[in-house]
């Protein structure tokens, strides 16, 4: 008996990798000026092992993801991330004072109870788009949600 060859590829190709990931409670403080950078903050968590390659918005030129360390002098600095690890089933927090999204270019000031687009690009899961509420300047995180 011939098995037709569709059946043969399907036991012998590996399945493809497969990941979703869930961002929850993405937020944006208000900016005074745009000609100053903003940040945003969002919570990932992906079901299976992936990785955050790129972040985008209309109303930001450049997207960046940044996280912040203490020196041994205890001075934070801020350093560009290329890629971020999402392991399986954790969260990955972008918070204030921690790794955040670093807005640079803004096409205007950020305006609180607005909200823009954010396009986000996983190197298994593709692209996610989200809503990203913009809170008062003195903002920590939306209310109920983390921060």
């Amino acid at each position: 008996m011939k098995l037709p060859i569709v059946a043969l590829l399907a036991t012998a190709l590996p399945l493809a990798a497969h990941a979703d990931v869930t961002v929850s409670d993405p937020w944006a403080r208000a900016s005074i000026l745009a000609s100053r950078p903003a940040a945003a903050y969002l919570t990932l968590v992906s079901d299976g092992d992936d990785r955050l390659l790129e972040a985008s918005m209309p109303v930001a030129a450049e997207v960046m993801v940044h996280a912040t360390a203490v020196d041994d002098a205890g001075l934070s600095r801020m350093n560009h991330v290329t890629t971020v690890e999402l392991p399986a089933a954790e969260a990955v927090t972008f918070a204030p004072g921690a790794m955040h999204l670093m807005l640079t270019g803004l096409s205007g000031k950020l305006v609180e109870g607005t909200s823009f687009p954010l396009t986000l690009r996983f190197e298994t899961a593709g692209e996610v788009t989200v809503d990203v509420p913009v809170l008062g300047v003195g903002a920590s995180g939306p209310e109920g949600g983390q921060r």
